[in-house]
């Protein structure tokens, strides 16, 4: 461990230029610290020396988001492809929805070898372990590895290979409703609130949007929520899904705020929870960005729920030792608490604060009380 972590430089790789990196440097000037060096994770891929000669001195160290970034996109697909003998894949469209394991392979190499040059550098102090960002990146193996620690989550169903099995799962859970998530994706990005009834009337909910084709239906990602009421759609849209790996989990009830229901969102640091905001909406997605509402926490939840809250996120955190930022969602209700997804990279809470400091300059701070 090394002495004055808090004057000590800052790199970072991630895209320069995007929200993170801005938010993380008005952090940094918030608190009288110079600006973090930045590696950019397409320059980065093609250059790895880059990053060698920046992590050359006694430094703090961030490992951050790749986003959208379809430089960074295209290089990790190439990469994951030729890993796993796979010819590669015509581009994605704008929008369209396209995390494979094709890129995780390629996301998989890079940060491999992210975690070997560090495991030469004992001068580097690092916020986040490169093996914790990819067990949260596989959500499927995330929440293998959270039920694995104790920590209460959905059932989960297993991997969804198409329409036909996830009718046949249900059938053998006597279940009317489920959320299939794909393994790979973020911000709900393929997520399906699907349910049923015994009349047989089925509905499934999604930010995917079906788009006909010369060559066959696409999925992309749009900002409203759209509904699926035709058998036929719902077919077409799971097996799209199902090629990208989908895996199902029994549907946790929220609970209701207003006109709508909300879960929550979790920032821990260092262990501890700290930023904490309500998403409420009134359809089955609440993240933020599907145009929903933030509320404040304090006033939702009684003592009980406070308490399932700290207990459950404490014990969520503690299963990434090696990961000083998470951000998890959350689903508290009745005095218990049901972690939804842990995310290595959701601390992107802007203006939300927690004892005066938004989620950056809190994480400066904390890393640094941390590591002294």
């Amino acid at each position: 461990m090394l002495d004055g972590s808090a004057h000590l430089p800052l790199v970072l790789l991630g895209v320069r230029g995007g929200k993170r990196e801005t938010l993380l440097q008005a952090a940094r000037a918030s608190l009288g610290q110079p600006a973090a060096v930045v590696v950019d994770w397409a320059e980065w891929l093609e250059q790895p020396a880059l990053l060698t000669a920046s992590l050359a001195r006694p430094c703090m160290f961030k490992i951050d988001s790749p986003g959208d970034d379809a430089r960074v996109h295209a290089v990790l697909m190439r990469e994951g492809c030729a890993s796993l003998g796979r010819s590669l894949p015509r581009a994605p469209d704008h929008g369209e929805i396209a995390v494979s394991d094709d890129w995780f392979a390629g996301l998989t190499l890079a940060l491999q070898g992210v975690a070997a040059e560090l495991s030469a550098l004992p001068h580097v102090l690092s916020f986040n372990a490169p093996d914790e960002l990819l067990l949260m990146t596989d959500k499927l193996a995330c929440q293998r590895h959270l039920a694995a620690h104790g920590i209460p989550i959905p059932r989960l169903l297993g991997p969804i290979g198409g329409y036909a099995q996830l009718r046949a799962v249900m059938d053998e859970h006597d279940l009317k409703q489920v959320f299939l998530k794909t393994r790979y994706g973020s911000s709900a990005s393929g997520v399906v609130a699907y349910r049923r009834n015994g009349r047989g009337a089925e509905q499934a909910t999604s930010s995917a949007s079906l788009v006909p084709g010369a060559d066959g239906a696409r999925l992309y990602n749009v900002k409203r929520l759209r509904s699926y009421d035709t058998q036929a759609d719902i077919v077409q849209l799971i097996d799209l899904l199902a090629r990208q790996q989908i895996y199902a989990e029994a549907w946790i009830p929220k609970p209701r705020h207003g006109n709508g229901h909300f879960d929550l969102r979790v920032l821990t640091l260092g262990g501890r929870p700290a930023h904490r905001v309500a998403r409420v909406g009134a359809r089955m997605m609440t993240n933020l960005h599907l145009d929903n509402q933030r509320a404040d926490v304090a006033s939702l939840l009684g003592d009980k729920d406070h308490a399932a809250l700290e207990q459950a996120a404490c014990a969520a955190a503690a299963a990434f030792p090696q990961s000083h930022v998470i951000g998890l969602d959350m689903v508290v209700r009745k005095g218990r608490a049901h972690v939804l997804e842990a995310n290595a990279f959701g601390d992107l809470l802007p203006r939300l604060l927690w004892q005066g400091r938004d989620t950056y300059a809190a994480q400066l701070q904390s890393f640094a009380s941390h590591e002294a």
